[in-house]
């Protein structure tokens, strides 16, 4: 038999707030944590803005100096997260507080690059010197994109399913899908899940930019414009968002707070080109019904909210529309939709999950956050994108849907939990 699966902890580093609290307010504030970026020369770059990481202090995090010496920043991020999400969800797998078998515990964490900044400069290492002896003893376990979800489970004692998603920037939306068909299937009774991300570094501007993908706008500001007639490409973003899921009844028996139920997740694949969407929206159209499908929605009855993947490119924010008017028809036209990336960038990896805790506050407060930045509607774009301030509204379903590179398409919905 099916169990249902709840969120009892969610944890968020981010370039508008690396606690969950501080990310909700700022995103709906209208926040831009988009800046121009200072941790490295961007002179002979062509984009030289990013939603960056602002006063990150690790030890903040149970992280110690010697650990985080080590660590690639992609991992310290997801560390950080879950050590938010886990405090939150009051689990422990051992010792006298224990409440959870260790080997019911599972850590379904991603990153779509992983250890960028790692591979580059040891790279660079043996490129000086062929013989490779300068390159770290530590490279390959620091750079590996699994390394994130092997730490966070060391430090939180998780012995059950732990695995590693990479599908770019879908990754962390269907390391939560994935989380959730294992507890929905009794294979674990509590799973740390998301993805983290450090890609904002000379090679990957570089590479996205040159890939045309990037937006050159000049003012941090007014750079990431989903659904904007004068949206140019997306703005990179770091960061890390971590859920975790729960299966209801052992929740419910520690006395744990239910933040959320998780209802629905629609995993499919454009079948169409390694970087562009499909320009028709029907796969992405089929992977949201899959996930309002299996979440109960009825229009009848429902008021729904969209975290969108809403990237600012022509191309996204073409497709994602046409997707949603093949899932929802005129409804459509009822649903309220946001892109919170006008605030933080794209997270790559790591977006998926951080607008999964923005939907999820949604629906539990009743207020969407905004699109901000939308002063020039695309009039091929004619959906309720929520602009500039966040709407109140009796919110009963929220999902959010991501697309990565390689046509991978995920959503996943959440309803307020009832007893």
């Amino acid at each position: 038999m099916s169990k249902r699966v709840v969120v009892t902890g969610m944890g968020i580093i981010s370039p508008v707030g690396n606690n969950v609290e501080t990310y909700w307010k700022n995103l709906l504030d209208g926040v831009c944590g988009i800046e121009f970026i200072t941790d490295f020369d961007t002179t002979p770059l062509p984009v030289k803005i990013a939603g960056t990481i602002k006063d990150f202090h690790p030890e903040e995090y149970g992280i110690d100096k010697p650990f985080a010496r080590k660590q690639d920043l992609f991992t310290l991020y997801g560390v950080a997260a879950a050590y938010q999400a886990m405090k939150q969800a009051g689990l422990h797998s051992e010792g006298e507080e224990q409440n959870i078998d260790p080997f019911r515990l599972g850590v379904y964490v991603g990153s779509g690059i992983g250890g960028f900044t790692t591979q580059v400069r040891e790279t660079q290492k043996i490129l000086e010197d062929p013989s490779g002896q300068w390159v770290s003893p530590l490279f390959i376990p620091t750079m590996i994109s699994n390394i994130a979800a092997g730490h966070i489970a060391i430090k939180h004692h998780a012995q059950g399913p732990t695995i590693d998603v990479v599908t770019a920037c879908a990754t962390s939306t269907n390391a939560i899908g994935e989380a959730y068909r294992a507890i929905k299937h009794g294979y674990a009774d509590a799973i740390i899940a998301g993805g983290c991300e450090h890609a904002t570094i000379p090679l990957g501007i570089a590479g996205f930019a040159n890939a045309k993908a990037l937006s050159r706008a000049e003012d941090p500001k007014y750079a990431s414009l989903p659904f904007n007639a004068n949206r140019g490409g997306f703005v990179m973003g770091d960061g890390a968002g971590i859920l975790v899921l729960e299966e209801y009844e052992h929740a419910k028996a520690r006395g744990a707070e239910i933040i959320a139920e998780m209802v629905g997740y629609g995993n499919t694949c454009d079948a169409y080109h390694s970087t562009a969407p499909r320009p028709d929206g029907t796969t992405q159209a089929k992977c949201i019904e899959l996930a309002l499908n299996e979440g109960g929605f009825d229009a009848d009855k429902d008021c729904l909210y969209i975290n969108a993947h809403g990237t600012g490119t022509h191309l996204n924010d073409a497709a994602e529309t046409q997707a949603y008017k093949l899932a929802l028809g005129d409804f459509a036209y009822k649903a309220h939709i946001s892109s919170t990336k006008s605030m933080t960038g794209h997270l790559l990896g790591a977006a998926g999950a951080a607008e999964a805790i923005a939907t999820i506050l949604a629906v539990r407060n009743g207020i969407c956050p905004p699109t901000i930045n939308l002063d020039t509607p695309d009039p091929e774009l004619d959906l309720d994108y929520t602009p500039n301030t966040p709407v109140e509204a009796d919110l009963t379903i929220g999902i959010s849907d991501s697309l990565g590179f390689g046509g991978h398409d995920a959503c996943i919905a959440f309803r307020k939990c009832e007893n």
